[in-house]
């Protein structure tokens, strides 16, 4: 795939969402990389229904702590793998009170530091919190990356280097979630929706369907 038709791509999918946004529900960063951690294997709906119980209540590192690991758990025991998010959290709030005074780093190296955040996580964070052009490559990236020619990889980290290598600047910032909803709501796993897909005449996969 060219230059152009990259560009061609991503103003189509600016002009049809000018102000994409996370789904998860957030109103700082350290909700936000809540959020994240436990949207691992989950989906955005299901981690909203807990937090909108959990915030709240505790939406601080030390109202975390507070709360203690019984008391994460009982607000996240709807989330799959919650026992190991739960201690991951635990652990990240101590660190984010005893090193960083309650707050959340903005450096990737701090970030991927932090017990259950890893590289995805970090990316995310550090754009959507921070307003830092990376790129978090997710399974909906990966496919769509791969599937309409976008920046192929055999690996995810593979896919994030292509990506930040060929989106042209104008648009990394807004890349990330541009792709994930497009990867969500119609180029999706089993049948992609190409027929009603803004970029279906762009697009380089070659088993497009008709609906």
């Amino acid at each position: 795939m060219n230059r152009d038709k990259r560009i061609q791509i991503f103003e189509l999918l600016k002009n049809e969402n000018p102000n994409p946004q996370t789904e998860l529900r957030y109103t700082s960063p350290f909700e936000l990389l809540i959020s994240v951690i436990l949207s691992a294997q989950a989906t955005d709906v299901g981690v909203n229904k807990a937090t909108a119980k959990l915030y709240p209540v505790a939406n601080t590192p030390r109202a975390i702590l507070d709360l203690g690991i019984a008391g994460l758990k009982e607000y996240i025991r709807t989330i799959g793998l919650y026992n190991t998010k739960a201690e991951n959290i635990i652990k990240t709030c101590a660190i984010l009170v005893d090193e960083y005074g309650g707050q959340v780093p903005s450096t990737r190296e701090e970030l991927e530091a932090l017990p259950g955040v890893g590289r995805k996580t970090a990316n995310v964070v550090l754009n959507t919190a921070f307003g830092k052009p990376t790129i978090a490559v997710d399974t909906h990236i990966y496919r769509i990356a791969n599937r309409s020619g976008i920046a192929k990889g055999r690996t995810v980290r593979e896919v994030e280097d292509r990506l930040l290598r060929l989106v042209p600047d104008q648009y990394k910032q807004d890349a990330h979630h541009w792709l994930i909803l497009h990867g969500r709501y119609t180029c999706i796993a089993r049948k992609p929706r190409c027929g009603s897909c803004i970029i279906h005449d762009l697009c380089e996969y070659r088993a497009k369907t008709e609906t």
